[in-house]
């Protein structure tokens, strides 16, 4: 089972941006997390998402900016980004973890996910 993470790129302050976590196969049992990681600085869980997508978490720096959705028919979770601000700029990864709701019982924990698949890259400056 592979992630691929896609839909970064350069963003003006202020503006948005989508984000897309795919997977090889069926993602109805997974809870998924988005991570991300900026030059110099530690590893931040962003947020997370249960396997059928009743429940969501969101790391304070991004609550309220960003919502975290999947399409369990697509295979794809997804992390929409708004209002960006510079320091959300980092390389963002996606995770998964066959649990309904690993992050309502650990947080958004890099510990409690698998492998990270490809990374996508997020710029945010004018």
């Amino acid at each position: 089972f592979k992630l691929q993470a896609s839909g970064g790129g350069l963003a003006q302050p202020g503006g948005s941006l989508r984000l897309s976590c795919s997977g090889s196969g069926f993602m109805d049992y997974f809870s998924i997390a988005w991570f991300r990681q900026a030059p110099g600085k530690e590893r931040e869980g962003v947020s997370c998402i249960s396997s059928n997508g009743d429940r969501t978490y969101y790391a304070a720096s991004v609550k309220g900016r960003f919502t975290v959705s999947r399409d369990n028919n697509k295979n794809t979770v997804y992390l929409d980004m708004s209002n960006l601000k510079t320091e959300d700029t980092a390389v963002y990864y996606c995770a998964a973890r066959d649990q309904a709701d690993v992050c309502g019982v650990f947080g958004i924990s890099r510990g409690s996910f698998g492998d990270f698949g490809q990374e996508t890259q997020v710029t945010v400056s004018s």
